[in-house]
């Protein structure tokens, strides 16, 4: 099985170019049910889960032509910001089977637009990494509302709308990027408006917005959380470049302010990392905005210790919360996060322990000493943010780090270990 070996205690220094979002990709990429023309895409990321959710389009009919590089191992370092084309004229199949939805969460997404424009859809229920229930009522909750008949048979979902979906008024329960998601792409073919009420607008669903509309949809936003939408009889071909991945750039800047190096971040976005960027201040790094993108420095400093809760945005990410862990571990003082997001994504914590961290878990709060001296390990990931917080940890400790599992790593990190050996890591994959 494929490790990551890490020699820890050198200072990340140099440039790393973020790549497209993956959480901004797989819906945009599901979004190619909702129309028979094609839709070209700029920016997509080189991940397993990009490559899995191509399995499931195709197998739904869709024909997907990547750019010179679509070929390419994800293992080999490898990135390619050149074109991708996806169209969907005609389905072989209207379900979306076990083996690949229950790899990968995301892929639940096909529910929705398959529904809205064949009127039948069978998709498997969902899987992913495994950080809590993440329930999908409020998905079929939402669909029933547009007209949807909802079967449950066999581990399947089975929903019909005979006469098509009709627009509704649907307040979420909660603030779920996913059903957000699934029932804005649905009710873009419904007849009449939908409302969308405590919906999810993370940076990723306002990219989703953004084209749609270019796709002929008809979406506003009020104020924070309300998605209304036109229905439209058909949806066209557009063009667009995939947002920059704000949880990677989170990432490698904490890796950086961890280690003591001084890293800029190329293509991305600061506003989309307002509250993580700040925290890294507050705790006594550097940060700036420089061209493009962001400059992340942590020399000679001490870092302060903090606490952290995570939340839907703009609140903090829980998608970043395991990294800023294996930083607290390195700050002088005791830290707190609390994770009000998942209630299973603590798993990564005794894996830091494993390699010296002092933690101590009191239910969906992580009490962290900081000033640990972390030894390297031999650890295991457990799902794919956790795996990148014991990359951190392991280019911060002393000695040598092996991470088993990593295959996690590859669902949402374009080329990690050459982006970090560029910057001075020593981080290889051995077998």
């Amino acid at each position: 099985m494929v490790k990551i070996r890490i020699i820890g205690g050198t200072p990340l220094e140099g440039s790393i170019q973020i790549s497209g979002s993956k959480n901004a990709s797989l819906p945009i990429m599901i979004a190619s049910i909702l129309t028979d023309q094609e839709l070209i895409l700029d920016n997509l990321p080189n991940l397993s889960d990009i490559s899995r959710l191509e399995l499931i389009l195709c197998n739904l009919g869709a024909v997907i032509e990547r750019g010179k590089n679509s070929q390419a191992s994800i293992n080999q370092n490898n990135t390619d910001g050149s074109r991708t084309r996806i169209k969907l004229q005609e389905f072989l199949s209207l379900n979306a089977d076990y083996e690949n939805v229950s790899k990968m969460r995301a892929s639940f997404l096909v529910l929705g637009p398959l529904l809205a424009r064949e009127k039948f859809a069978k998709v498997s229920m969902p899987g992913g990494c495994a950080i809590g229930t993440r329930p999908v009522d409020i998905h079929l909750d939402g669909l029933k509302k547009l007209g949807a008949e909802i079967e449950i048979e066999k581990g399947y979902v089975i929903a019909r709308a005979r006469n098509g979906l009709t627009g509704a008024n649907i307040n979420l329960k909660k603030q779920s990027v996913g059903a957000t998601q699934n029932l804005m792409m649905a009710a873009c073919l419904a007849r009449g408006e939908t409302t969308i009420s405590n919906a999810s607008m993370e940076p990723e669903t306002k990219d989703l917005i953004i084209f749609l509309n270019k796709m002929g949809a008809n979406i506003e936003v009020s104020g924070n959380n309300t998605i209304f939408i036109q229905g439209q009889e058909r949806l066209g071909g557009a063009n667009h470049k995939i947002m920059a991945d704000r949880i990677e750039a989170g990432t490698y800047a904490i890796a950086c302010c961890a280690t003591g190096g001084r890293v800029t971040l190329n293509n991305c976005d600061d506003e989309t990392l307002e509250l993580p960027l700040r925290l890294l201040q507050e705790i006594g790094c550097n940060v700036r905005k420089t061209g493009d993108g962001i400059l992340v420095e942590n020399k000679n400093k001490e870092l302060s210790p903090i606490e952290i809760t995570t939340q839907p945005y703009p609140g903090f990410p829980t998608d970043l919360q395991a990294q800023f862990m294996a930083l607290l571990t390195q700050a002088k003082g005791v830290s707190i996060i609390n994770e009000k997001i998942f209630e299973n994504r603590f798993m990564h914590v005794q894996e830091l322990v494993r390699m010296g961290a002092n933690i101590i878990l009191d239910g969906d709060k992580a009490i962290i000493s900081g000033n640990s001296t972390l030894i390297g390990a031999q650890v295991m990931a457990t799902d794919l943010r956790a795996s990148v917080s014991l990359v951190i940890a392991g280019l911060t400790a002393i000695g040598e780090t092996v991470i088993d599992r990593v295959y996690h790593l590859d669902r949402g990190f374009d080329s990690l270990e050459k982006k970090l050996s560029n910057c001075g890591a020593i981080i290889e994959r051995i077998v």
